[in-house]
């Protein structure tokens, strides 16, 4: 059996490939590593099942040769962060829209193809009006970042059914683990928090941090990207979440330190809140890592924020401020 993992270098494409390799299959890793690290995959350098391949998705006609025989595509390469989305959403048109256009035309060149799964996210929902929120939320997309993703989304669901591609489509929520981004000032608040506990700064904490999130340790998430390959369903969207939101003043908690706060961001959610039980009842799988367990690994890890920017108020003040003037009210 072979995989092909687009973005297999980045975070969670490199947690989806340690999977993978472990359940035997030969898995084939494209990145353009803009943002994801050579590093994340040094430990499986030696392992004959894996195979890296250096290109662009968007532009590099390679990727079709790549995915004649592969029995199960992933497709998790793409740009992430909201600030860099409203400052260059050209460049994320490109990623993330015509990145999976690409994608989804290579697909149908395989002979074999089982499974084809996208990660989608959660941010398609905007400020939901209920939680949990359930997949048949309404879609409130507030920012380039979020519109991209679901375009993606509705390209890989609109190619299953005319195509007969047996998609399936996945709604990441707050996703954190080991080797998670080490910049942004939005969507990796784990890689800010850590950096900041390193270098003993204060924590950044945006509004009065009751703020919620769904946070979901990496592997929970791509063990259950693994079920969902594997089953016999198609052309359904998923969401992929704890289902046990924590606040930010909880994980500071866990962290341990002191808080300075900066305000609250346009567009962004109160809560986010995944309703779960549309997987659950799928496929045989759970998420097995609690908020705690989770945060204790990422300090165990924490040396690989070193060399992360430390944020402090004012270098995000001025990160930010096209988002405030994009999307202020």
């Amino acid at each position: 059996m072979k995989a092909l993992v687009t973005g297999g270098a980045g975070f969670i494409g490199s947690h989806l490939v340690d999977l993978l390799i472990s359940k035997d299959l030969k898995v084939v890793v494209v990145d353009n590593f803009s943002t994801g690290r050579k590093s994340n995959l040094d430990h499986l350098a030696d392992n004959d099942q894996l195979e890296i391949v250096e290109l662009d998705i968007s532009t590099d006609p390679r990727l079709n040769e790549l995915a004649t025989d592969a029995d199960y595509i992933f497709h998790i390469a793409a740009l992430a962060d909201i600030v860099p989305s409203v400052q260059n959403p050209e460049l994320y048109y490109q990623s993330n829209v015509t990145g999976t256009l690409k994608v989804l035309q290579a697909a149908r060149l395989s002979k074999n193809l089982k499974k084809f799964v996208y990660a989608a996210s959660s941010s398609c929902y905007g400020i939901p009006d209920n939680y949990p929120t359930n997949e048949e939320a309404e879609i409130r997309v507030e920012y380039p970042y979020a519109l991209t993703k679901r375009m993606g989304e509705e390209m890989v669901l609109h190619w299953g059914k005319l195509y007969d591609l047996p998609v399936i489509t996945t709604r990441f929520f707050n996703v954190y683990g080991p080797r998670s981004r080490t910049s942004g000032t939005y969507g990796a608040v784990f890689g800010t928090f850590l950096a900041q506990k390193l270098a003993g700064s204060p924590y950044t904490v945006v509004g009065d941090g009751k703020q919620t999130r769904d946070f979901i340790f990496v592997k929970d998430l791509v063990s259950a990207l693994y079920k969902l390959a594997g089953s016999e369903i198609k052309d359904e969207a998923f969401n992929i979440g704890s289902g046990t939101p924590n606040s930010v003043n909880r994980l500071v908690e866990l962290l341990g330190g002191e808080i300075t706060y900066i305000p609250k961001r346009p567009g962004e959610p109160d809560c986010t809140h995944a309703n779960i039980e549309k997987v659950l009842a799928a496929v045989d799988w759970k998420p097995k890592t609690s908020f705690e367990q989770g945060v204790q690994i990422m300090l165990d890890n924490i040396d690989y924020w070193s060399k992360a920017p430390v944020w402090t108020p004012e270098t995000i003040e001025k990160e930010t401020k096209p988002w405030f003037e994009a999307l202020g009210k």
